[in-house]
């Protein structure tokens, strides 16, 4: 039959429109190379995608080995379930996965990979080869693929498990060959995924060899603390603290290094949902957040950080590569994060101590919802150990006042040294002993207190920066603060910059207890100022804080707002200076206030305020077992 307007045929005018189509579907070798872009990068890509199918697969072993840093050979071999020869064919065809069934199942997927691109993508750009065998029994199976396309599958005996060896990687697609680094770089990048994945499974043993010479042997832990210092060594793993809370559903456990352990240099930040290592910036900066005040400007502690949530709240499908996440309440997130490292800083063992062992932590990260726990108020602590006290001191005063009218007080006092307790009377036996004081001060400086597990060295002037920080924050929330009128007002004259400083910073002054009068001429006067000590220097202080804000510092530039700056160098500059003697009753007034802070480890500049010598350590130290 023929157009008679055109003289051609219906069927060559049904040939004419195809071949002039402009859309055509892509081969599958083709479509893999396409899914190869964004799944495979380099050779820690590849490394990433094979041991996440292991650790799906059940493994309790995993080995790695690379040549030319994964440019020349991958293996990846593991004990885990195997596959049949029906299966690992059919792993070969893009986007078969047993991980999933439909769409419903991402809310609650709980695989590391679920896509089913992983291999045959690996495969479109190497020359690849899967030998496995079932867990149930049944021979092996070896596929060998070049380029995307299968070129055998023989029948092979070997035991239960999969081994996976990778070839001459983007030996097709010589663009992007060119873009691999150095054999040496990619070795780094591929063991920071091993050891990212080692820390989200810690009961699975990993080996890691480059050019036949090991690079890390991981037996099984059974804690964080363990597979850290299998990794980095037990003086790292000394440095970290365990929290572990639970809010609203959400729990946050793991380890965050201690304040006077973080480097300029930077820490290790790792963090995970549900077994899953992903990355978030909103997080570590919530981590950052919970650190203010404790680390000097510039610092990243150390965080790894386990995440449990509710589930169908945390969508994992947000990149091929899966690295990010998509919680659905991610403030809620945030602020437990913040909340749980923060809380985690409050107790006293955050302070350094003496060789002091790593925290003990049984938290395990598991793939599932971990069980809901007890919050732990961060005042926990402090009452505990101001409970303990508070009994001592109750015990020394009834032994004081047992011996009050003895007569050997006077030689007893003279023999034992000015800061002696009371002799007992000589007639009320051992009983009536009294106990050593509950605070001795070292050099003017320093504060020791037995405790019992050992013994605390408290600095005295950065114990009261960090109380009068806190307070200082208090009062702005309260509106204001109780201020000494001077009887006779300071007149001082102040360079421009810092009288501006004053002038901005008038009402805010105010509440400090600094009630300031502009008199011109680059003078003020000064009518009150606050009290936080018998020994303050009002001018002082008061001279070197407005120099502070005027012309800033390290200390006042890391602060978040007005009041922060204020309060930290106020804190800074009328804190009782070292040098500086105390008597008993302002040495326990001080310890009281330390421990009633939120965080009494730290000073506002980042430093201890507390170092910890435990009774173990002493006896380590004495040659005791």
């Amino acid at each position: 039959m023929t157009d008679s307007g055109t003289g051609l045929s219906a069927e060559t005018k049904v040939e004419s429109v195809i071949e002039s189509r402009r859309i055509q579907i892509l081969p599958d070798h083709v479509a893999n190379q396409i899914a190869a872009g964004e799944v495979v990068e380099r050779p820690a890509s590849v490394i990433k995608e094979l041991v996440e199918n292991a650790l799906d697969a059940g493994a309790a072993h995993v080995d790695i080995s690379l040549r030319n840093g994964g440019k020349t050979l991958i293996r990846v071999s593991d004990d885990g379930h195997g596959l049949a020869r029906a299966d690992a064919l059919m792993a070969l065809d893009r986007h078969a996965t047993s991980k999933i069934r439909e769409a419903n199942d991402l809310r609650s997927v709980s695989s590391f990979g679920f896509r089913g691109e992983a291999l045959p993508s690996i495969a479109a750009v190497s020359r690849f080869e899967l030998e496995t065998a079932p867990a149930s029994g049944g021979e092996g199976t070896r596929v060998r693929v070049a380029a995307g396309r299968i070129l055998g599958a023989d029948p092979i005996a070997r035991q239960p498990g999969t081994t996976v060896t990778v070839r001459s990687l983007f030996q097709n697609v010589p663009a992007r060959a060119k873009f691999l680094r150095s054999a040496r770089a990619e070795t780094r990048a591929a063991s920071e995924v091993i050891i990212v994945l080692a820390l989200a499974n810690l009961g699975v043993g990993f080996r890691f060899d480059s050019n036949g010479r090991e690079l890390l042997r991981l037996p099984p832990a059974d804690t964080i603390q363990q597979r850290v210092s299998d990794i980095w060594g037990d003086a790292e793993a000394a440095e970290l603290l365990a929290l572990d809370l639970e809010r609203d559903g959400i729990r946050i456990a793991g380890l965050v290094q201690r304040p006077d352990a973080a480097r300029r240099s930077g820490g290790r930040r790792y963090l995970f949902v549900s077994g899953r290592p992903f990355r978030d910036a909103a997080l570590l900066r919530a981590v950052d957040e919970a650190y203010r005040t404790t680390v000097a400007p510039g610092l990243r502690p150390s965080a790894f950080l386990y995440l449990a949530v509710p589930a169908g709240t945390v969508d994992v499908n947000v990149h091929p590569a899966k690295s990010e996440v998509r919680f659905a309440e991610p403030g809620a997130v945030r602020e437990v994060v913040e909340a749980a490292v923060r809380g985690s800083l409050s107790d006293v063992s955050s302070a350094p101590g003496f060789g002091a062992a790593a925290p003990d932590s049984s938290f395990t990260p598991l793939r599932a919802a971990a069980p809901r726990v007890a919050e732990r108020s961060p005042g926990d602590e402090a009452a505990s150990q101001l409970a303990f006290f508070a009994r001592r001191a109750a015990a020394a005063d009834a032994a004081e006042a047992a011996a009050a009218g003895a007569k050997v007080e006077g030689d007893t006092k003279a023999a034992a040294g000015p800061h002696a307790g009371p002799a007992p009377d000589a007639g009320q036996g051992a009983a009536a002993l009294s106990a050593p004081p509950d605070l001795w001060q070292l050099h003017d400086s320093y504060i020791l207190a037995a405790t019992r597990q050992g013994l605390l060295i408290i600095d005295q002037h950065s114990a009261h920066e960090r109380v009068l920080f806190e307070e200082i924050m208090g009062r702005f929330s309260a509106g204001g603060s109780e201020s000494q009128r001077l009887l006779f007002p300071l007149t001082l004259r102040l360079s421009p910059a810092e009288c501006d400083a004053v002038e901005e910073l008038g009402s805010l002054l105010h509440s400090t207890g600094f009630e300031v009068e502009n008199f011109g001429g680059g003078t003020v006067i000064v009518h009150a100022a606050p009290n936080p000590h018998p020994y303050f220097d009002a001018e002082l202080c008061f001279r070197e804080m407005i120099q502070e804000l005027a012309s800033g510092s390290e200390l006042v530039n890391s602060a978040r707002n007005q009041h922060e700056r204020i309060a930290k160098s106020l804190a800074c500059k009328s804190a009782i200076k070292a040098g500086q003697p105390l008597s008993q009753p302002e040495m326990v007034e001080l310890f009281d206030r330390l421990f009633a802070t939120e965080l009494p480890g730290h000073d506002v500049h980042g430093r201890p305020t507390i170092l910890r010598l435990t009774l173990d350590e002493l006896g380590r130290r004495f040659g005791r077992t």
